[in-house]
């Protein structure tokens, strides 16, 4: 089932694409896929509904403060509201993320069959981000946060993050 599309007003895109991840700066949140939601209210708010990778993850508070303040420097109040539901899933992260993903040195989310089978160590899918060869082996199911796995390429050497996928 594909979920529902976010619903952006388009005087708020430019704004909302300034703020960074702050777990991956290379990021914005829209390319994240967090923002569910953003429109200005009959009183001249900006409501922002956003979901968090996972539940428990700790940069959504910093990510609402940022989208505040970014859009109170645009002349905007605002205001930031968690939504559980649906889940975000790495099906949500943009083309031009996962590219941004991969140049910043995290291999980016396989679908979920493939993720299983790498994760399970059963196939070698996940391409190195400095070589790009799949000569790689996992090192350990977590990496630098919960939902990043930590992989070795075994021809250049190189550890690397791979952004496990999240459905």
């Amino acid at each position: 089932m594909a979920a529902e599309q976010p619903h952006i007003d388009k005087r708020l895109t430019a704004v909302l694409g300034t703020v960074s991840d702050p777990e991956i700066p290379v990021l914005s949140i829209m390319e994240m896929g967090v923002i569910r939601s953003a429109i200005i209210n009959e009183a001249g708010v900006v409501m922002v509904r956003i979901t968090p990778t996972y539940s428990g993850c700790p940069a959504m508070d910093v990510m609402g403060e940022d989208i505040i303040k970014a859009l109170n420097e645009a002349g905007y109040k605002a205001e930031v509201n968690l939504v559980l539901s649906p889940a975000w899933t790495t099906d949500w992260i943009t083309e031009k993320g996962r590219k941004a993903l991969e140049d910043y040195g995290i291999a980016a989310p396989l679908d979920e069959v493939a993720d299983k089978a790498v994760l399970l160590g059963n196939q070698k899918l996940v391409k190195c981000t400095l070589c790009g060869s799949t000569n790689t082996k996992l090192i350990s199911q977590f990496g630098s946060t919960a939902c990043k796995a930590l992989f070795q390429c075994e021809d250049c050497r190189e550890p690397f993050d791979y952004f496990k996928c999240l459905k």
